[in-house]
């Protein structure tokens, strides 16, 4: 009895120490992401979080005002922007260049409320037809999706024609509500953030002619001190294993 006592003491400090030394090693990061990326990543940081062992916080919000609290001081690990928005980050040295990586990227989409009649928008002349038709148009001002856009209907000519008719907010969250409320007939987002919308259906991806693709791409802060848990999330996003995640959120590599 005294050498099983003696031996088995032993064993249980040594298992103790293993579990200490793995939660140790275990991380906790805060993730500031554009919300075209939030359905992906509410898929797979639980998979990451199994996996590896670390926790996430994840935040989200547009790129812009994600910008505007990273240069404000917020603590953050990870960040999932636009480009233009990671590569101005990088200059202030608030993200490690060395970190920059491309994730995603997810086409414009008009948005409509569940069940309502489908319109042709196959063609750059359908397009236009389409849009010029609509009672209302909603896209957010400051997002990505909502600066293409607007782009895009002074490039095609008929800004002037729809300003009346058109709705702009401050998020895609409000884009979205408005459509599901029948509040405006059509919403403009990235695909990506209207297939998780119960209530709202993608029309269609703008025609490949007119299409614009919002692109997210993820950078660790330069200062963090759970730097190396930060590579190993945007590395997870990035392998082969999280592409029918990405392709089945309404995105593409």
């Amino acid at each position: 009895m005294k050498l099983r006592t003696a031996f088995f003491i032993p064993l249980v400090a040594l298992l103790v120490g293993i579990a200490d030394a793995r939660d140790a090693a275990a991380d906790q990061i805060v993730v500031l992401c554009s919300n075209g990326l939030k359905a992906v990543l509410e898929d797979l940081i639980p998979k990451f979080e199994q996996t590896k062992k670390h926790t996430v916080v994840a935040k989200y919000g547009l790129a812009a005002a994600l910008k505007q609290r990273i240069e404000g001081g917020e603590a953050f690990d990870v960040a999932f922007v636009t480009p233009a928005v990671m590569d101005n980050l990088i200059a202030h040295g608030k993200i490690s260049a060395a970190t920059r990586t491309t994730i995603a990227r997810s086409g414009l989409a008009l948005a409509v409320k569940a069940g309502a009649p489908k319109r042709d928008v196959s063609t750059v002349d359908a397009f236009k037809r389409t849009l010029l038709g609509a009672k209302s148009i909603a896209y957010a001002k400051q997002g990505a999706s909502g600066i293409a856009f607007a782009a895009l209907i002074q490039r095609l000519g008929i800004a002037d024609d729809l300003k009346a008719k058109s709705r702009l907010t401050a998020t895609g969250e409000e884009v979205s509500a408005a459509v599901v409320k029948g509040d405006v007939e059509l919403g403009v987002l990235p695909l990506s953030e209207i297939l998780p919308v119960k209530g709202e259906e993608v029309l269609a991806l703008f025609p490949s002619e007119l299409q614009s693709y919002i692109v997210m791409v993820g950078g660790v802060n330069a200062a963090s001190t759970h730097a190396g848990a930060g590579r190993e999330l945007v590395a997870y996003l990035t392998a082969p294993a999280a592409l029918p995640v990405i392709k089945a959120k309404g995105m593409e590599k």
